[in-house]
C-alpha cells in the first residue's frame, strides 16, 4: 500500500497554567479526539529560573485511561497512591495506567526547583476500552537509556521507541491495548517512514520544526490528521524537527469525561466522583 495522505492539520491553542506555557492540540475547537487518543498537553519549552516553584500538578485523581508523559527537557517527579515513585530526567517517559483509579502528583524535584533550567513535557491521555476501565492501576518510569534509540536515514534521524515495533525492535512498554508510541528527532533534510497499519488510528503531533508528510507541508505545534489510505507515514524534515507519533486500534465506544475521569456512561462518572470523595482511590503524601 502507499503512504497515508494528510487529511487536515489542527493548531494547538495556548492554554497556559499559571506561568507554565501550555499548548493543547486535542481536544480543540474542531477535533474532540483521535480515538483512542484523547488529550495532549504540550508544556514549554521554557526556562525556569533558580529557586522556582516548579510544576503545579499536585495530588489529583484519574480513572478509566492511561497517561503517557514524555520529558523532553528537565525533570519530573511522580508519586501515586499505588506506592509508585520516581524522578525521570530528560529523554525519559512515564507510562501510568489509571485503570480503576488512583491519586498521583507530578511535580518538579527539589533539585530542579533549586537550580532551574529548561523544561519541556508532553502528556498524552490514551483511552481504555470498557473491559479495561477498572483494571489494576500500574506505573512504569523509563529513563532515556532504557528506551531504544533507533538510528534512521544514515544517522540523520532517531526513533525513540517506547512501545510497539520499529525496524525489527520492540519498545520496553507492553501496552494493554497494543498502542505504539515513539518520538522522532530529525535533522534538516532527513527522511523517516513510520509504520501505520491500515485500520489503525494515527497520532501525529509536530513538537518542533517543519516537515513534509507525504509531500504535504505541516507546521510546528499542529496535530496532523491522516487518512486511512496507506500502511505507513512518510516524513521529510525541512528543518530540525521533533515529532510525537503513535498508532492504535480505535475503540469506537462512548466517551463520557468529567475532568480527570474518562468512562463510558454518566453513571460511571458519578461513581468515580463518589469513590474519589470517599477516599477509595487512596492518597498521596508529599
Amino acid at each position: 500500500m502507499p503512504s497515508r495522505t494528510v487529511n487536515r492539520q489542527y493548531p494547538a491553542y495556548r492554554d497556559d497554567i499559571g506561568d507554565l506555557l501550555t499548548r493543547r492540540p486535542v481536544p480543540g475547537p474542531a477535533i474532540d479526539q483521535v480515538d483512542p487518543f484523547l488529550f495532549l498537553n504540550h508544556h514549554g519549552p521554557q526556562e525556569y529560573r533558580p529557586n522556582n516553584q516548579g510544576l503545579p500538578f499536585g495530588p489529583h485523581p484519574h480513572r478509566g485511561f492511561e497517561t503517557v508523559t514524555f520529558i523532553l527537557a528537565g525533570e519530573l517527579a511522580h508519586r501515586d497512591s499505588g506506592g509508585h515513585e520516581s524522578v525521570i530526567g530528560a529523554g525519559g517517559v512515564q507510562w501510568m495506567t489509571a485503570g480503576s483509579g488512583l491519586i498521583h502528583a507530578e511535580l518538579s524535584p527539589e533539585s530542579f526547583k533549586r537550580r532551574g533550567g529548561p523544561l519541556e513535557i508532553l502528556q498524552l491521555w490514551v483511552n481504555l476500552p470498557a473491559r479495561l476501565k477498572m483494571t489494576q492501576p500500574a506505573y512504569t518510569g523509563l529513563q532515556r537509556e532504557q528506551i531504544p534509540a533507533i538510528s534512521a536515514d544514515d544517522g540523520r534521524a532517531t526513533v525513540n521507541l517506547v512501545s510497539g515495533q520499529f525496524d525489527g525492535q520492540v519498545g520496553p512498554i507492553e501496552s494493554l491495548t497494543g498502542v505504539a508510541m515513539m518520538t522522532v528527532t530529525m535533522n534538516a533534510g532527513s527522511r523517516v517512514t513510520l509504520p501505520a497499519p491500515a485500520g489503525r488510528a494515527v497520532f501525529l503531533y509536530i513538537v518542533a520544526g517543519e516537515l513534509d508528510v507525504d509531500e504535504t507541508a505541516v507546521k510546528p505545534w499542529h496535530l496532523v490528521e491522516m487518512n486511512d489510505d496507506g500502511d505507513d507515514v512518510a516524513l521529510v524534515a525541512r528543518s530540525e524537527a521533533v515529532v510525537l507519533f503513535g498508532h492504535a486500534e480505535p475503540l469506537r465506544e462512548p466517551v463520557v469525561s468529567h475532568g480527570p475521569f474518562v468512562m463510558n456512561t454518566h453513571e460511571e462518572i458519578q461513581q468515580a466522583i463518589e469513590d474519589y470523595q470517599s477516599g477509595r482511590l487512596g492518597a498521596v503524601s508529599l
